[in-house]
């Protein structure tokens, strides 16, 4: 199967990533890195960033230029096997 098979994305495109953890002064940082260790061209003006209402969680949205399924998977493994890191949606 070829990744048009595999998923309805078209690729290259626009792709909103919304992660969420523990709220932690290097979190958003740290969380930046990660998704720049997948989508290099990643750049702070694609972050937007939350505190939930009771300030304990961070949520961030990270939207990049995703290339391709494996690009998208290889990032989700990545960012759902993170310590800091409680859901990636």
């Amino acid at each position: 199967m070829t990744d048009s098979q595999e998923t309805l994305l078209e690729f290259p495109c626009r792709f909103p990533l919304k992660i969420m953890g523990e709220r932690h002064d290097e979190f958003s940082q740290i969380i930046f890195e990660v998704v720049r260790l997948h989508a290099p061209d990643v750049q702070a003006a694609d972050v937007e960033m939350r505190t939930s209402s009771g300030g304990k969680y961070l949520s961030l949205t990270v939207t990049i230029n995703a290339t391709s399924k494996q690009q998208l998977d290889s990032l989700y493994l990545a960012l759902t096997g993170h310590p800091m890191v409680k859901v990636v949606l």
